[in-house]
């Protein structure tokens, strides 16, 4: 009885040392599962990352088109306007110029021949337009005959048959021709005035004929093409350069009808785009076509929007994105 007592007794004490143990596990893997969740809870304390650029460039909602081609806006063929010789070529494949500057110049000798000689005509014309004195000359002679007939009234009345019928006509009819005589030189005096101006009108149409034998650039840009060169004859309307402008380009895209909830013409835009050794570079502009009809295939709108070429850095023909900047309430729909 006694030796069982004691392996009893045995028994039980490695029983509770067993449960003693357990019971230590527990409490260890609370206390490291505590310090596995106070490892973890700062982790998802930490702040996001920064939006996109995109996003972040712009003020309010915003709507992003992943695909834009940027194209020109304008190009210009620039026509010879006279025929004749091409006298002098001003410029060269690759310059840039400003609008109404000179690009080349057809022969314009006769031109000028023409110019010089309206001028000397016109020098003519304003002389004579500014000389009254015919006018001035008969104004007195019509005084002047006046009194002579005024005269002869005054002999006939005190001195009866001292002045014959005859006599007294001739008066009176020299003093009414005089009368007329002002008359007339009056409206030559008008006549030459008009002379004078159609003289400038002349001049004008001289000048004329020589600028219209200056080829010039009609907007400011960069020269591409050169189809004619120096010594070659051109006719009127004949294609001599192309010009194309840099400064401003177009981006144009499609969105889904859907987006479309508001007036987007005039909104702020930011394009972006990856060029060699500028990763994401960014250009402002803003939208200026919204196409009011949707393609009934795909339920797209066109649009474009204008992007101010930053140091000409943008070429037509490249692919970017453009993030617009809309009204939150558009965005969210």
């Amino acid at each position: 009885m006694k030796t069982r007592h004691i392996l009893g007794t045995a028994a039980a004490a490695a029983l509770v040392a067993a449960i003693a143990g357990q019971i230590g596990g527990w409490t260890a893997a609370d206390e490291d599962g505590g310090d596995a969740a106070a490892q973890v809870a700062p982790r998802a304390a930490e702040p996001t990352a920064a939006p996109p650029p995109a996003a972040s460039a712009l003020s309010g909602s915003a709507l992003e088109v992943p695909s834009v081609l940027i194209t020109l806006v304008e190009e210009v063929w620039v026509p010879a306007r006279e025929s004749g010789v091409l006298a002098t070529l001003a410029v060269r494949e690759n310059d840039l110029v400003e609008e109404d500057q000179l690009l080349a110049r057809i022969d314009d000798a006769e031109a000028q021949l023409d110019k010089r000689k309206a001028e000397i005509e016109l020098q003519i014309a304003r002389k004579t337009a500014g000389n009254n004195v015919k006018v001035r000359f008969a104004r007195a002679a019509a005084e002047v005959a006046r009194n002579e007939y005024d005269r002869s009234l005054d002999s006939r009345r005190r001195f009866g048959t001292s002045v014959t019928d005859s006599a007294l006509e001739r008066d009176r009819l020299q003093w009414e021709r005089s009368v007329l005589d002002i008359e007339q030189s009056e409206h030559e005096f008008a006549v030459e005035g008009l002379t004078a101006q159609l003289k400038e009108n002349e001049l004008a149409m001289a000048v004329r004929g020589v600028e219209r034998r200056q080829v010039l650039s009609p907007i400011a840009g960069v020269v591409v093409e050169i189809n004619r060169r120096r010594g070659e004859w051109v006719q009127p309307g004949e294609q001599v350069f192309r010009v194309l402008r840099i400064d401003r380009l177009r981006a144009e895209g499609f969105l889904n009808a859907d987006e479309v909830q508001g007036e987007l013409a005039g909104r702020r835009a930011v394009l972006h785009v990856d060029l060699p050794g500028r990763p994401n570079e960014q250009f402002e502009g803003k939208v200026t076509f919204v196409s009011p009809e949707i393609d009934p295939v795909n339920k797209q709108i066109r649009f474009w929007a204008e992007i101010e070429n930053r140091n000409r850095l943008l070429r037509p023909g490249l692919k970017a994105s453009l993030v617009i900047d809309v009204p939150a309430a558009t965005a969210a729909r």
